[in-house]
């Protein structure tokens, strides 16, 4: 695979008077991958690794690709492609209708290595296979916010209906610790539980995160508003990036999240203020921009900062609200975002709207969906 040196860096640079300095260290080297030759990568919004497995959700045509092995060169053909009768296939629902092996705008992604969830995102539900797929659009064995595999109206109705504890509008990312599954169910602004990964169709969760029961549409300023995806820690902690107010909310221990709002707040002063850069024309080591994950690595987070085009690092989980970031990738310094200069003439040397990451041991693989390519890290 080409090692490709691109302008990413884990430091601080230039900063204002006010915000505290931060130092680091250059990630070396960076390797792109494009997935198949034939029909590469669009808009790529969902990527998972697993020891040397590759899970992609190439978003913007209706596909999820399994590699059994790392890719080992910039274009590779994938092993399974989901979604599509092979890896040229774009359309959506492959160009017919919805059934339990078509995709529409996938993107959350989860596996343990046998069995594998994905976010089917544009026809709300959530997918589940017992058994890793091992052929060319393989069914899916279970579907979740649906009554069956031919539906796929919003919250299992029509537009306006009411949710349910059985239904989903928008999920856009999915997590599971291997017995648990957390949906993010985007659209209905809420996070829905299930004590155990659902085995028959249109389960009902057991309990809900953001709302105070499974049917409420209000919302407030201090729950999840937009949350794009969800994910818990090797210690319990839990991250819901809630994209709409720019922010990255994080409790603790998941268990406390049925009960009361989120401890720790990143990107924003506190529960209710929801500036873009907190109302500054540039990015700070301490803002955000329409981010859409985060995830847990070593004892701290890394947390996609979408519209700044930038990844930004905590060493460790914060404690309090509106923390500063100890590094980033993808920009030269906290201070440069997506509309500087850099981007007037391309965005092949740097990082441009990543919307999904995951690292799994020393190993980070970004989405970079402005770019169309993941972008593979050994840290």
């Amino acid at each position: 695979m080409e090692n490709t040196i691109l302008n990413i860096t884990l430091k601080k640079g230039g900063a204002p008077a006010d915000m505290p300095q931060h130092t680091g260290v250059e990630i070396l080297p960076q390797w792109i991958f494009k997935g198949p030759e034939s029909s590469p990568f669009l808009a790529p919004r969902g990527v998972f690794l697993l020891g040397n497995q590759l899970f992609v959700s190439d978003t913007g045509r209706n596909r999820v690709f399994i590699w059994n092995r790392f890719p080992e060169t910039d274009f590779q053909e994938p092993d399974i492609v989901l979604g599509q009768g092979d890896a040229d296939g774009t359309g959506r629902n492959a160009g017919g209708v919805v059934n339990a092996a078509t995709l529409q705008y996938p993107s959350g992604i989860w596996s343990d290595g046998r069995r594998l969830v994905v976010a089917d995102a544009w026809n709300h539900r959530v997918l589940i296979w017992h058994e890793l797929p091992t052929r060319h659009r393989q069914n899916a064995d279970v579907v979740i916010g649906q009554r069956d595999f031919d539906s796929n109206q919003p919250n299992a109705h029509k537009v306006g209906a009411d949710p349910s504890d059985r239904s989903l509008f928008w999920p856009y990312g999915v997590f599971s610790d291997g017995q648990r599954l957390w949906i993010a169910d985007t659209g209905n602004r809420r996070i829905l539980y299930y004590d155990q990964l659902p085995t028959e169709n249109f389960a009902p969760a057991q309990s809900v995160i953001g709302k105070p029961d499974f049917i409420t549409r209000d919302y407030e300023n201090q729950d999840p508003i937009w949350p794009y995806s969800v994910k818990i820690g090797p210690d319990g902690s839990m991250a819901v990036t809630d994209t709409q107010y720019y922010r990255v909310l994080v409790w603790r221990d998941w268990r406390n999240a049925f009960q009361q709002k989120a401890d720790v707040v990143i990107g924003q002063a506190d529960l209710d203020s929801n500036g873009q850069n907190q109302y500054g024309l540039h990015p700070k080591a301490n803002t955000l921009s329409w981010c859409y994950d985060a995830c847990f690595f070593q004892q701290g987070m890394l947390v996609a900062d979408t519209g700044n085009s930038r990844v930004l690092r905590f060493d460790n989980i914060p404690e309090q609200s509106n923390p500063v970031a100890d590094g980033l990738i993808g920009k030269p310094d906290f201070f440069t975002g997506s509309e500087n200069a850099e981007t007037v003439f391309g965005t092949e040397t740097s990082m441009y709207w990543p919307f999904s990451l995951y690292a799994d041991g020393n190993r980070l693989a970004v989405a970079d969906t402005g770019n169309h390519r993941i972008l593979l890290y050994e840290l």
